[in-house]
């Protein structure tokens, strides 16, 4: 059995100067989120993402429902960005931020034309009983690991 920790390292390297793999990492956010991760009761239309601190990432409906599942907490273009995790392990929203986890993206260029991207998702367990199997749900691969692939995948035909 593995052991579950509540943070999930992920890192990526992208063939992009730093400025564009933030910028494709914000600005087209919905573009690499799977369509099926879904807490609205409607078909998501788009996925937003407010590039400030305090702006929220969201999804709207078609029948123009929203759902707002993370507050961007440090916005720093384009050397990194945090988000709060605002989806309890019952695939919820959960409105009590101290009940929510961090997710942290730094863009460190390597070269003029490659960049790393690193992704920290922590502090999970703060969201209580159950944090486990929202562990290994972001760590597996319908999470980070699917998000991380379809970015790199629209880094390469953005290039």
């Amino acid at each position: 059995m593995t052991q579950v920790t509540a943070v999930v390292r992920k890192q990526i390297v992208v063939e992009a100067p730093v400025e564009r793999a933030f910028d494709v990492f914000t600005r087209r956010f919905g573009d690499f989120k799977p369509a099926e991760h879904n807490l609205l009761g409607a078909e998501i239309s788009e996925t937003v993402f407010e590039p400030r601190v305090g702006g929220h990432i969201y999804d709207r409906g078609v029948d123009g429902s929203e759902c707002h599942w993370a507050r961007v907490l440090t916005y720093e273009p384009p050397d990194r960005v945090v988000f709060s995790w605002d989806i309890s392990p019952q695939w919820q929203v959960e409105t009590e931020p101290e009940n929510t986890s961090e997710v942290e993206i730094r863009f460190i260029a390597e070269t003029p034309q490659r960049t790393r991207v690193e992704l920290e998702h922590r502090n999970i367990d703060r969201h209580g009983p159950g944090w486990e199997s929202l562990a290994d749900g972001v760590a597996g691969d319908a999470g980070w690991p699917l998000y991380l692939d379809r970015y790199l995948a629209l880094c390469t035909e953005a290039g």
